[in-house]
């Protein structure tokens, strides 16, 4: 398929779990894609030769997200290898281990809002002089933001939240050059973000949360974001597109 032929993608966390299968599929798609990783090179380098070996083309860059001068880094990483930009994937994120509130330290909550609203914002401002005039954004937030709220995810849901403003906000502004705003917002999905738990009873459970009886895939996602990533969602803007198979019916 050749939907995104002449045109570059970065997504960011693409390494490993949802990222790595949006990088694959808006490369199957045609895009060249800048795989963005934090610390697992090795992640990142078989990302990028999946990439390569099903006939695409990629390239890896290196950014320690929730630190200073991180979109800085991220960005004079790209220039290196590309000369414009046409899709922008905030998927990065972390989670925290909290049981609720009273065990949330100030040191926790300030490094997963670093993460996951602080670095797509400034990524995101930074991305703007680079993507070009129709281009696309979209931004991996959670159905924990809307109508499913668990404590145990307070901090997480909270940094997410400030992302789905980010994305209506950005929509508004950036209509005048032809360039979308959405969040996709997943369910539970199986990746090495929740090793170990999805298993056993865990699983009957979460699986019996959607009416479709299973958990999510990486690739669940991936094909929503490449919707968005389209001309085919041209008229689709500000949206927030709930992925977590009907967990919140």
């Amino acid at each position: 398929m050749n939907t995104f032929h002449g045109k570059t993608a970065l997504v960011t966390g693409a390494s490993r779990g949802i990222g790595r299968a949006i990088a694959r599929r808006l490369a199957r798609d045609g895009a060249r894609v800048a795989v963005h990783y934090g610390r697992n090179e090795q992640a990142a380098k078989e990302t990028v030769a999946a990439i390569e070996t099903a006939g695409g083309h990629a390239f890896a860059l290196r950014a320690q997200l929730g630190t200073p001068g991180d979109a800085e880094r991220l960005w004079a990483a790209f220039d290196a290898h590309a000369d414009g930009l046409d899709i922008l994937v905030n998927n990065a994120g972390i989670l925290n281990e909290e049981p609720g509130i009273e065990h949330v330290t100030r040191e926790q909550f300030e490094r997963i809002f670093a993460v996951n609203a602080t670095a797509p914002f400034f990524i995101t401002k930074l991305a703007l002089p680079r993507l070009r005039d129709g281009g696309r954004i979209v931004n991996i937030s959670t159905m924990l933001t809307r109508g499913s709220a668990m404590p145990p995810s307070i901090s997480y849901a909270m940094s997410k939240g400030a992302l789905d403003v980010l994305t209506s906000t950005l929509a508004k502004q950036l209509a005048p050059r032809a360039i979308t705003v959405n969040t996709v917002a997943p369910g539970v999905i199986d990746t090495d973000m929740h090793e170990g738990r999805l298993v056993g009873d865990a699983l009957a459970w979460l699986s019996s949360l959607s009416p479709m009886g299973r958990v999510g895939t990486p690739e669940d996602v991936a094909d929503v974001v490449a919707f968005l990533a389209s001309d085919d969602s041209r008229w689709v803007t500000g949206h927030w597109l709930d992925t977590s198979g009907g967990t919140l019916l």
